[in-house]
C-alpha cells in the first residue's frame, strides 16, 4: 500500500538540503497531507516557488513544479491560472521572497483575487544567504546585517493580505502541525486569494544569532509568542506587544479574478472582437 510520501514526494531528490531541525520538513508535510485529505489529482496541480531555502519544496514534490526568480513566484503563478484557469496552483515562499522584493506582486494578487494559494514561510530571516533580516525580522532581534539589532517595524502579513482584499486569511506555526494543515487544506479549497502565514524556524541563521542553541529552543520560542484568535481577543495591548496571533481571520466569497476575464472576453466579442 502507497503512503502519502510515496504518492506526493519525488524520492529520488532525497535526501534533502534543508539544515537540521530546519521547519521547512514540517510545512512540506502540512501541505502533502492537505491535498491527501482533498483527493486532488496531483496531475491538476502546480507548485511554483521562488528563491530561498522554503523554495525547494518545488523540488520535493511530484507535481507539476516551477523554480522561479526570486520574489516573482506569483506573477508565474499568476500567468498559469490565467493561461489554464483549472489548474491548481500552489506559491511557496519564505518571508524575505515574498514581503521584500516580491511584496508588490503579493498585495495585487490578493487585490485582484487570483485563485491561488500563498504559503508563506516565516522564518523571520534570509537564511540561505547568511542570516540578513527581512521585513518580517521582529523588531530588536538580530541578523547579520542588524547586528546591534533590527530597528525597523515589521510587516503583519496577515493583516497586510486582509486590507489588500485576499478571500483567505490565516497564520499557523510548524509547532502546531496538524492545525496548519488543517488551515492550508481550507486555503487550498477556497475560490480566490488565499493566504497561509506559518512561522517556522531556522535555527542555523535566526536561533544562533538569537541565543537559541537548538532547534528545539526556537520551537520552544516560537510557542511562547504565539496565541491563539480567542485568547488574543482577551488580551490588553501590553500583553499583546511581542506576540503573533494564529489561526484563520478571513474567510469571505468574492469573485475571482479568472472569472472577471473571462467576462472581459464576452464583452469584447460581443463589441465586434475577435470571437474564436
Amino acid at each position: 500500500m502507497k503512503t502519502i510520501i510515496d504518492n506526493y514526494i519525488r524520492k529520488e531528490m532525497f535526501p534533502n538540503i534543508w539544515c537540521p531541525g530546519c521547519g521547512n520538513g514540517i510545512v512540506l508535510g502540512a501541505i502533502i497531507r492537505a491535498i491527501d485529505e482533498l483527493k486532488w489529482d496531483k496531475n491538476e496541480i502546480v507548485a511554483v516557488s521562488g528563491i530561498g531555502c522554503s523554495s525547494r519544496i518545488t523540488g520535493y514534490v511530484d507535481f507539476c513544479t516551477m523554480n522561479t526568480t526570486h520574489g516573482r513566484a506569483l506573477p508565474f503563478a499568476t500567468g498559469i491560472k490565467m493561461a489554464k484557469p483549472d489548474l491548481k496552483v500552489i506559491v511557496v515562499m519564505g518571508d524575505g521572497d515574498c514581503s521584500a522584493i516580491g511584496g508588490n506582486h503579493f498585495i495585487h494578487a490578493a487585490r485582484r483575487n487570483i485563485d491561488l494559494t500563498a504559503i508563506i514561510i516565516n522564518n523571520m530571516i534570509y537564511g540561505m544567504t547568511g542570516g540578513q533580516y527581512s521585513p518580517l525580522t521582529p523588531t530588536g532581534k538580530f541578523g547579520s546585517t542588524a547586528p546591534y539589532g533590527n530597528i525597523d517595524q515589521t510587516f503583519d502579513l496577515a493583516e497586510l493580505a486582509t486590507a489588500a482584499g485576499a478571500s483567505y486569511v490565516a497564520r499557523g506555526t510548524v509547532y502546531n502541525a496538524r492545525q496548519s494543515s488543517s488551515l492550508i487544506k481550507k486555503a487550498l479549497d477556497k475560490k480566490g486569494f488565499s493566504v497561509v502565514e506559518i512561522i517556522s524556524d531556522c535555527p542555523i541563521s535566526y536561533g544562533k544569532m538569537n541565543k537559541m542553541k537548538s532547534p528545539v529552543d526556537m520551537l520552544k520560542w516560537i510557542k511562547d509568542i504565539t496565541v491563539s484568535k480567542k485568547v488574543w481577543e482577551a488580551l490588553s495591548e501590553e500583553e499583546k506587544e511581542g506576540k503573533l496571533v494564529t489561526g484563520e481571520f478571513v474567510n469571505i466569497d468574492r469573485m475571482d479574478y479568472s472569472e472577471k476575464y473571462k467576462g472581459i472576453i464576452k464583452k469584447a466579442q460581443e463589441m465586434g472582437g475577435n470571437k474564436q
